[in-house]
């Protein structure tokens, strides 16, 4: 009896021997990753965040005696301060916001469409378009910049395009001029009225939060469409790859049209990577750098600056870095904020009572089953 107890015990110790034998290496190899990424990437986050917090002017060491804590000073001072570093604040989220909305959904659509387009069995030459339309997303996006600028420069391919169509091309990347402006002036609405004019979010008014993006960041943002929506369209293909063909078959046989079988069955099995995809996006345009720093430096008259960039303009260019410390955290907030919103709005709902009845099999009698 004595024998029969204690084989259980010794096997099962052996057993969590080896468990815990397999957590130690597993531990052992990712050690090297950890400390690279401690070093690299959570210690200079830390000392971003204390930085945030200090009066340090970048010369010396931030944890010398002479760096002192102000609390949230450099905070209050690009968010309610009133100054030229609020109002700067304030323009380059103006900018970044228009930027995000038109973006996002944009290269979304687009993305999509083209990964409906060359998942179709029937395209010839599938492999063709797939790299054709992947190539913009692996090229340098200063490359890609440089590209734009001489595009759409005044004597640009652009504006020699719409010249043929009768069409006299703006200076894209000198108009500060907001689009949706200058469509309210096409129609004669040159000022707006008091209650936009004269009251102010974070010291922009309400009338030029409303102004639409620049004519010169909207060249941006068709860059941003033509660099991303390759690589989306990849994500899409995948997803649709792993739809069953059963599935698109039975909703043929119920009589579904093409709309109603993408609308009803193809899109809402793409929830996931339709999250994915646009959390990237959403990251990704609230992020941007690279393109302002190479094309306008947020010229002209700041209607291309963003919180990106004027994080790094206000602490290496202004030798402000506790403000421009300050930036970088409350752009990670606003994202965090927005990807956490989009997650609960794109979350799975539980289907109502009355779509439910749709489903419900009538019998003979007049119930249901």
């Amino acid at each position: 009896m004595t024998a029969l107890t204690t084989a259980p015990r010794r096997a099962g110790s052996s057993s969590t021997g080896i468990r815990r034998g397999e957590a130690a290496a597993g531990w052992l190899f990712t050690a090297p990753v950890l400390i690279i990424l401690g070093v690299f990437l959570l210690v200079p986050v830390l000392m971003a965040l204390w930085v945030s917090f200090s009066d340090w002017t970048g010369r010396g060491s931030p944890f010398s005696s002479n760096v002192n804590f102000v609390g949230l000073d450099n905070y209050a001072a690009v968010t309610t301060g009133g100054g030229l570093a609020e109002r700067d604040f304030g323009t380059a989220l103006r900018n970044n916001a228009w930027y995000v909305l038109l973006v996002v959904p944009l290269q979304t659509a687009l993305s999509l469409f083209l990964a409906v387009l060359v998942n179709r069995a029937v395209l010839r030459g599938r492999g063709f378009f797939r790299t054709a339309f992947y190539f913009p997303s692996v090229t340098s996006s200063v490359a890609i910049t440089v590209l734009w600028l001489f595009l759409f420069s005044t004597s640009g391919a652009v504006n020699e395009a719409l010249s043929w169509l009768g069409i006299n091309g703006p200076n894209w990347f000198s108009d500060p001029s907001g689009i949706v402006h200058n469509a309210l002036a096409s129609i004669g609405v040159a000022n707006g009225p008091a209650a936009l004019t004269g009251n102010t979010f974070l010291g922009v008014s309400w009338w030029d939060w409303l102004g639409g993006p620049s004519v010169a960041m909207s060249a941006f943002i068709l860059m941003a469409i033509f660099t991303t929506s390759g690589t989306f369209m990849l994500l899409f293909i995948a997803g649709l790859q792993n739809i069953g063909g059963d599935v698109q078959e039975a909703a043929m046989m119920d009589g579904a049209n093409g709309w109603q079988r993408f609308w009803r069955v193809t899109l809402p099995q793409l929830r996931p990577v339709l999250f994915t995809v646009l959390t990237l996006g959403l990251i990704g345009t609230w992020q941007v750098f690279d393109q302002i720093y190479t094309g306008t430096q947020g010229g002209p008259g700041k209607t291309t600056l963003t919180p990106a960039y004027l994080s790094y303009s206000s602490a290496f260019l202004s030798q402000e870095w506790g403000q421009g410390a300050a930036i970088a955290f409350v752009l990670f907030v606003i994202i965090v904020v927005l990807t956490i919103l989009q997650r609960w709005v794109l979350r799975e709902r539980p289907v109502s009572r009355r779509r439910a009845r749709q489903y419900e099999v009538r019998t003979p009698k007049g119930g249901t089953r």
